[in-house]
């Protein structure tokens, strides 16, 4: 039983750290390649945890040999666009200018139905809405919506906006976050002054978001609100 625990923490951290080395895309947006790899990383990794016979150094340097298959494979699509098509494919035009391809769709063997799906992921309800639909390489559909159908943006209304200031955790659950004082370069001693103007101390926040404009929010530990 100590063995099983012992290999399966070892393969959990090496499986962690491989794909940390690989970065942090999610899933659905993964090139081929790259869950290709994934998956035989994940059934690499479980060969040594079925069987007690396969040593776990086996399992450690495969993994690690698929992680730098991947990065090499990377380095080469960063130069060379040729080699980014011929492993990752290419973006397709489903709808132009208003119209389906319909040649494109059943080149990808997509139907109607599964359009109208990816078209629902981007809150597009009504196909004669779209003025282009591209859909990429990772599987993602991009969707640019005909012009009297766009929202209207406080240029077009011509408004002058002021800068957008992002707003940070500077206290999570009762505990300072130096980080986020980093980033606003603002120091502990500001934080806690505007948690005495409101008669609060950092043991009752279980949340408080501040930004570069000064402007706060504080969540209590006990109402939550």
């Amino acid at each position: 039983m100590i063995s099983v625990i012992i290999r399966t923490l070892i393969l959990y951290i090496t499986v962690t750290a491989a794909i940390r080395l690989m970065g942090k895309r999610q899933i659905g947006d993964m090139q081929p390649s790259e869950l290709v790899i994934t998956l035989l990383i994940s059934e690499i990794a479980a060969i040594p945890l079925q069987d007690k016979d396969q040593p776990v150094i086996n399992g450690i340097v495969a993994v690690f040999l698929l992680v730098i298959l991947e990065i090499c494979v990377s380095a080469i699509t960063l130069k060379s666009f040729k080699a980014r098509k011929l492993l990752s494919g290419k973006s397709v035009v489903i709808i132009k200018n208003g119209t389906v391809d319909r040649q494109a769709m059943r080149d990808l063997r997509m139907t109607v139905f599964d359009l109208i799906e990816l078209l629902r992921g981007q809150n597009v309800f009504n196909i004669e809405d779209v003025s282009f639909a591209i859909l990429e390489a990772n599987g993602n559909l991009s969707v640019l919506l005909k012009g009297s159908k766009q929202n209207a943006t406080a240029e077009d209304l011509k408004i002058k906006n002021k800068p957008d200031a992002l707003p940070l955790p500077v206290i999570s659950d009762g505990k300072i976050v130096p980080e986020s004082l980093d980033a606003l370069s603002v120091t502990k001693a500001d934080v806690l002054s505007i948690l005495d103007k409101n008669s609060r101390s950092i043991k009752d926040v279980f949340l408080m978001t501040l930004d570069r404009d000064g402007s706060y929010n504080i969540i209590n530990a006990e109402s939550g609100v």
